[in-house]
């Protein structure tokens, strides 16, 4: 379908078109009209012409007749007046019928005429003036005014009937020239009037159709915020919002499709957080009654050691030295996985935490005294689950002590950018380091780089603080190679 321009463009190249072909014609009708009519004014120039001659030669033969018969030199000079005019006027009147050979021919016999009749008065004038004289001078003249009659006569009637032909034309054209240009006025008005109107319906239609679309954009843009919606609620773990659109285009399948997905979500979350409920409800109640059995193996052990010392070889000395062992390692599991599943199940009100303070309270608990702890400047005071921020430095502060290892002097550094929404911590110490290929794999549970049998080493503490850190949508990692400590990087919400 063509474009309003390209209508308007074949529109006004139609209404030119016929304008400059009527003004052609118009222009054509009264080109010909002003032909014609200088066709006719030379018609009326020649006949003029023609009786001015005659006069002319009339005037010239009666000077010259009256001087012979009374002798008075003024009609001589009016003889000689006449004869110059006469000879002036026949080559006028050649110039006039040029155009037209049998009028020229006729011209030419007329100045031929012309000249020889003024040659025979100029023989006369030599003569002396007197009656006979001028009575053979009229007779000789007889035959040729005879003679230039007929030919003036033949001249007359061809240009009289050139004058009706051209008379005819000219009034055929005057009256072609109203009808010319009153037939492009009227054209042009039939064609801007067709013009107006198809421009006028093209726009009605283009203003229907803006405000259709516009109607259509503004319930697109409503539907597609209702969709953005849903979108945020999800990101947020809102899984039971809905989209209230029955709309039957793409749009409307769409929203049937995300109300779909929500409601799928909303029962894999709601199944989810369901079993996630009964494993941290089975680790808590499987923690706490393992630990009344772990402690009467524990309280045997040492009844052992104490009543029956004397009675015990140095072999069993030694196992119930691997029990007690054993038993330690099964208590620090135990009381490990206890921590691991209250990690979510506590919800603390946010407070006011100085991190800096924090991070002193924490070290005065866990960093041995040999160990030296920098904090550095810009640690952050904000509002957030104190408890939470404290389980993560101890558990991370805890972390460094162990595999520190002996000799040296233990360091721990603190520091804190500002990320936007969150605040980036690194708690950075100068330990043996953790290998790239293992930098992944210490953060699951029950995941150690020491020796299972040493008992300090239970693979949770680092699960707890990504856990912890999880649930409060940040994140964690580790930079770190073999014999150049560790940096522990984590981002924690503002609020």
């Amino acid at each position: 379908m063509l474009r309003l321009n390209t209508k308007i463009l074949i529109g006004f190249a139609i209404a030119l078109s016929a304008l400059v072909a009527t003004s052609i014609m118009a222009f054509v009708t009264i080109r010909q009209l002003s032909h014609y009519t200088a066709l006719v004014d030379h018609s009326y120039q020649v006949l003029q012409q023609t009786d001015d001659l005659r006069l002319t030669i009339r005037d010239a033969q009666t000077g010259m007749r009256s001087y012979l018969l009374v002798g008075d030199a003024d009609y001589l000079d009016l003889y000689r007046s006449n004869a110059l005019l006469m000879q002036r006027q026949a080559v006028t009147l050649q110039r006039l019928v040029a155009d037209e050979q049998r009028q020229r021919l006729r011209a030419d016999t007329l100045r031929q005429l012309i000249e020889g009749q003024t040659e025979e008065l100029e023989v006369f004038k030599t003569y002396n003036p007197s009656p006979a004289v001028a009575q053979a001078l009229l007779l000789r003249e007889q035959q040729p005014l005879r003679t230039f009659r007929g030919v003036v006569l033949r001249l007359r009637q061809r240009e009289e009937y050139l004058l009706r032909v051209r008379n005819q034309r000219q009034q055929l054209f005057q009256r072609l020239v109203p009808l010319a240009i009153g037939l492009s006025a009227g054209l042009a008005i039939v064609i801007v009037l067709w013009l107006f109107r198809r421009i006028s319906g093209e726009l009605r239609a283009n203003e229907r159709l803006r405000l259709e679309l516009t109607r259509v954009n503004i319930d697109t843009a409503r539907r597609i915020r209702g969709i953005e919606h849903l979108a945020r609620q999800v990101v947020q773990g809102d899984y039971k919002v809905k989209i209230a659109d029955d709309g039957q285009d793409r749009l409307g399948s769409l929203a049937a499709r995300l109300n779909e997905m929500t409601q799928a979500l909303d029962d894999a979350f709601s199944t989810l957080e369901k079993r996630n409920q009964e494993l941290d409800q089975f680790a808590y109640v499987a923690s706490h009654d393992l630990k009344a059995p772990l402690r009467g193996l524990s309280a045997i052990v040492k009844w052992i050691e104490d009543e029956q010392a004397a009675e015990l070889s140095p072999a069993l000395l030694t196992y119930l030295d691997q029990m007690k062992g054993r038993l330690g390692r099964l208590d620090d599991l135990i009381n490990g996985l206890l921590a691991y599943a209250r990690a979510s199940r506590t919800e603390a009100p946010a407070e006011e935490v100085n991190v800096a303070q924090l991070a002193r309270d924490v070290a005065d608990l866990v960093v041995p005294p040999d160990f030296a702890l920098e904090l550095a400047p810009g640690l952050p005071t904000f509002h957030t689950d104190r408890l939470g921020l404290q389980q993560v430095f101890t558990n991370l502060f805890s972390n460094a002590v162990k595999y520190h290892g002996p000799g040296g002097t233990g360091r721990l550094r603190v520091s804190c950018l500002d990320a936007g929404r969150h605040y980036e911590f690194r708690v950075q110490d100068n330990g043996p380091g953790i290998a790239p290929e293992h930098h992944q794999k210490i953060f699951l549970l029950f995941q150690t780089l020491r020796d299972r049998h040493t008992a300090e080493s239970t693979g949770i503490g680092l699960s707890i603080v990504q856990r912890l850190i999880d649930d409060r949508k940040g994140s964690i990692r580790v930079e770190s190679a073999l014999g150049q400590g560790a940096t522990f990087i984590f981002t924690w919400p503002k609020g």
